[in-house]
């Protein structure tokens, strides 16, 4: 009386291994670090904040008030400018608010028109987001985390830092006190350093203050990005190191190669060194384009001929053939030719 029971649990136990391997086996499961939550929203910007030197934060709010989609930190919201430009932002505020998003947009004179346009925009006017998503994901059960910020890249550092708790150890960086904005929000362990008062960081030595098993967590200019990912591993193999950037990705073994936009037959060669969509913008500047480093989509273009080298973090194993994010993904050998 016993065997059918027996075989009964056995049955299960094994539909629960399989479905283990199959749902929850990192290894056996696609990798997707970008998280879409949310959608397409209207809100208003209820108010605008100087933070610091060519710094102001955003609150939006929906026009009737309604509950925001939850998010976490590391997220970020794609921001459509009345321009018709997207950018992609941070969120820097509280997650428990669900009622008010908060981002913040550091003023570059010389950069490509987003940021000014952010500056000038003012409380009551409406824009239209997207998201929130998130490329940047918090680790919440990390047993100890080292926060490394660089100026404006303390925005989707600060939720983080609050979420840690005293399991966390934030090391901010900037030019002087005066460019870095949030500094009245920090815990008071924070290591505040300015380039003014402390001179050019040694990141190698602020990494090595990171304890056994820690989340390394950094975010800021190239240089600090790059001296992370060059010797964190040599100092600490059992850290995990989490970063985002806000500049495009450097080419990475690039060829040079042809590519033709078809709709006008025009052919333009793209540089070793540079991506398809900066030899795109040469001759078509209004093409569409947000992150610059392929997770975002808005750059994504049918290729109707010629082999692609995909470099994207977005595009499934079914939306890669005759498809291409050009801030990224380049020609295997031989032209493209683009539908554009």
């Amino acid at each position: 009386m016993t065997a059918a029971p027996t075989i009964g649990l056995r049955a299960l136990n094994a539909a629960m291994d399989a479905y283990k391997k199959v749902f929850t086996t990192p290894s056996l499961s696609r990798p997707d670090p970008v998280r879409h939550t949310g959608f397409d929203l209207d809100v208003v910007i209820e108010a605008v904040t100087v933070e610091a030197d060519d710094v102001v934060s955003l609150t939006l709010v929906r026009p009737g008030r309604e509950r925001l989609p939850a998010w976490r930190p590391g997220s970020h919201l794609d921001v459509f400018l009345p321009s018709g430009r997207q950018r992609q932002y941070s969120l820097c505020g509280d997650p428990v608010d669900q009622h008010r998003y908060r981002i913040a947009v550091r003023r570059i004179p010389r950069g490509d028109g987003g940021s000014l346009e952010m500056h000038a925009l003012r409380p009551g006017d409406p824009l239209r987001i997207r998201g929130p998503r998130n490329a940047f994901t918090f680790v919440e059960r990390a047993p100890s985390y080292l926060f490394v910020a660089g100026g404006i890249g303390i925005t989707p550092i600060l939720p983080m830092v609050r979420a840690a708790g005293t399991r966390g150890r934030l090391v901010y960086l900037g030019r002087s006190r005066a460019t870095m904005p949030f500094l009245d929000e920090l815990p008071a362990d924070a290591d505040i350093r300015a380039d003014a008062e402390c001179g050019v960081p040694d990141i190698e030595a602020i990494l090595r203050t990171a304890p056994p098993g820690a989340a390394v967590y950094v975010c800021g200019p190239p240089p600090v990005l790059e001296a992370a990912q060059r010797t964190l591993f040599t100092l600490n193999p059992t850290a995990s190191l989490h970063t985002e950037r806000f500049s495009a990705l450097p080419v990475l073994d690039g060829r040079e190669f042809a590519l033709t936009l078809a709709r006008t037959g025009i052919e333009v060669r793209v540089g070793s060194t540079e991506t398809a969509l900066d030899a795109i913008r040469r001759v078509h500047p209004d093409v569409a384009y947000s992150c610059r480093q392929g997770f975002c989509g808005t750059c994504k273009t049918r290729v109707l001929s010629g082999a692609v080298d995909h470099r994207d973090r977005l595009l499934t194993d079914a939306d890669r053939p005759g498809h291409m994010l050009t801030c990224v993904s380049r020609a295997v050998d031989g032209p493209l030719v683009l539908d554009l």
